[in-house]
């Protein structure tokens, strides 16, 4: 995320000590009937207060949790440690922090309705909240990029995609995000000279009001381009895949159809062969096809549906974040274009919320439409909450025989 609403100071609601005991003293309660209104106006003040602090209190421990348990369950199997979950490990380290050093601060103002921590501090929060979410994304983009060629190009894929070069990615991913979030931000060179000013009059607020030329420079980076990487790689890995998938079913149909075909239409096709002059036919016995279901091509297949199952649920992953980020960054770059774009503060906090929500809905997805991944949460889970858990962890490997069907699927 690259901008911060702009916060307008609000009186914290509270209750009038001495107008409450004032009710229970000995004048008449009737006498003053303005004091029992303003405590019942009072609730439901407090009401919504509550009810805002658990609902943001749910999505950050969401996704501090979810991601937790998503890095601690690649390490724990080790069916789960190849390279495209590397960078699922780093995603979820990424979606953590922004967890933590973001979203915190944002719900302290939304329930306080002012910044408590000063003005150095602001500046420190607005960089993380940068750095973190831009790194999300880079995230998300390298994913895109190694799934484009462990499908769309898989002969290249271990030439190509190397452990030094996914450490340089992800090398990348981390560095490349300070540039545009803690020289500009500490130094002044992302907002205006009257924002700056007012800044310092009203140390109270938190104010992230970008000039345009960071609008254009920060969105692009942070979303636009990423995303379009995004677009075009799963455009085509969808198109390799469903290609791929059309094959392997016509080759399956075909072995199905050679395994059970009768012997008398076996031995009228190899009359048909041989009709040429020789006398040698084969019988339903002599026909091998178990070259159909050799260890290799059953490997292979396998591997293939793996990678399939792995770049669909990155997809959805990848749709979830452009459905999450997609209407804040479209808000960020048409105010700072136009000035005379006025946009209610509540709308504002909505669209920093869904956004932030992105962050706790990965390791749900994966949960859900990922079985390898949820297989480890249980066992990780189980381990985690049971005292007298002592058994290893789970071989996933074991999943693979589990399934009596070759179809390819999420779950």
């Amino acid at each position: 995320m690259t901008a911060k609403t702009t916060f307008k100071p609000v009186e914290v609601p509270s209750f009038d000590v001495p107008s409450l005991l004032d009710v229970t003293s000995t004048e008449d309660p009737c006498a003053n009937g303005t004091v029992g209104n303003g405590a019942e106006d009072s609730w439901p003040d407090m009401s919504l207060t509550i009810l805002k602090g658990c609902v943001l209190g749910s999505i950050i421990a969401t996704a501090v949790f979810g991601n937790l348990l998503v890095m601690v369950s690649v390490m724990r199997h080790r069916k789960l440690r190849i390279i495209t979950n590397y960078f699922v490990v780093s995603l979820a380290l990424a979606d953590m922090l922004v967890a933590m050093f973001a979203m915190t601060f944002n719900a302290s103002v939304q329930l306080t309705g002012k910044w408590l921590f000063g003005y150095f501090m602001c500046d420190v929060w607005n960089s993380l909240d940068v750095y973190f979410s831009t790194s999300s994304i880079l995230h998300l983009m390298c994913i895109s990029v190694d799934r484009y060629y462990a499908i769309v190009k898989p002969l290249k894929y271990p030439i190509n995609m190397t452990k030094r070069v996914v450490a340089f990615m992800l090398l990348a991913c981390w560095i490349l995000p300070a540039i545009i979030s803690f020289p500009p931000i500490f130094c002044g060179l992302y907002t205006t000279d009257e924002n700056s000013l007012h800044r310092h009059k009203h140390p109270e607020l938190c104010e992230f009001k970008v000039n345009q030329i960071y609008a254009i420079l920060s969105s692009s980076i942070s979303f636009w381009i990423p995303c379009t990487i995004m677009t075009v790689t799963y455009f085509a890995i969808f198109r390799e895949a469903n290609r791929q998938e059309k094959q392997m079913h016509s080759r399956m149909g075909n072995a199905m159809l050679l395994s059970h075909r009768p012997s008398k239409d076996l031995n009228n096709l190899n009359g048909e062969l041989n009709s040429g002059g020789s006398s040698k036919t084969l019988t339903l016995n002599e026909i091998n096809t178990d070259h159909l279901h050799t260890p290799t091509k059953d490997k292979h297949m396998m591997k293939m549906k793996r990678e399939h199952k792995a770049a669909r649920t990155l997809s959805i992953i990848m749709g979830t974040f452009i459905l999450c980020w997609l209407p804040f960054f479209l808000w960020y770059v048409i105010t700072a274009l136009c000035k005379t774009c006025p946009c209610p503060d509540i709308v504002i906090a909505i669209l920093f919320w869904i956004g932030y929500t992105n962050s706790a809905l990965n390791p749900l997805i994966y949960a859900y439409f990922n079985r390898d991944f949820r297989e480890a949460f249980k066992n990780t889970l189980q381990c985690a909450f049971c005292s007298l858990c002592r058994r290893e962890p789970s071989d996933l490997e074991a999943l693979d025989f589990r399934r009596p069907s070759l179809r390819y699927d999420l779950v």
